[in-house]
């Protein structure tokens, strides 16, 4: 066999090869209080941990970092270390405010803040309304929710995060 073939079919098998390596996984951020953090329930059983499952399953090859906090946290504080929490590979933030309050008109700018941040990186902005925990089981403090109602808030998450996910 000539040597010019036997290079083209080297050089046919290495790019078949490269190909085949999965791509750089996204990274989504889930930023937030101890709703996010997953009080009260075992590593694992937090909301974000139970997205990353969902979205195995699916088919999506993402990292899910919870950059939630015990806790609570001011919308401030949130947007104080958005920078720091975030690496050149995400894609996706999910953002649960929290029921810690800063002023009315304070939140509004923090959120306004995060938003432009993550706009300028072409990152998408996913916030979880509050309103949203209310239908879900709670431990008994009666604020913080059970294995189960975090598995139903990534349940309902999911298709937001698919769709940011197919836009990125």
């Amino acid at each position: 066999m000539p040597l010019s073939s036997i290079f083209i079919r080297i050089t046919i098998a290495s790019l078949l090869a490269a190909s085949a390596l999965p791509a750089k996984a996204a990274t989504i951020v889930a930023i937030g209080a101890s709703q996010t953090y997953g009080h009260g329930v075992s590593r694992g059983e937090d909301y974000p941990s139970q997205l990353k499952k969902m979205l195995a399953e699916k088919g999506y090859a993402v990292s899910v970092e919870n950059a939630g906090v015990y806790g609570g946290e001011t919308t401030a504080a949130m947007l104080s270390r958005l920078d720091s929490t975030l690496g050149s590979d995400t894609k996706v933030v999910i953002f649960q405010p929290g029921r810690v309050r800063d002023s009315d008109t304070d939140r509004s700018d923090n959120v306004k803040e995060i938003k432009q941040k993550l706009a300028a990186r072409h990152i998408a902005f996913i916030k979880i309304p509050n309103s949203w925990f209310k239908d879900f089981p709670r431990q008994s403090d009666g604020q913080h929710l059970t294995a189960g109602g975090y598995q139903k808030l990534a349940e309902r998450l999911l298709p937001s995060v698919i769709d940011a996910l197919k836009k990125k």
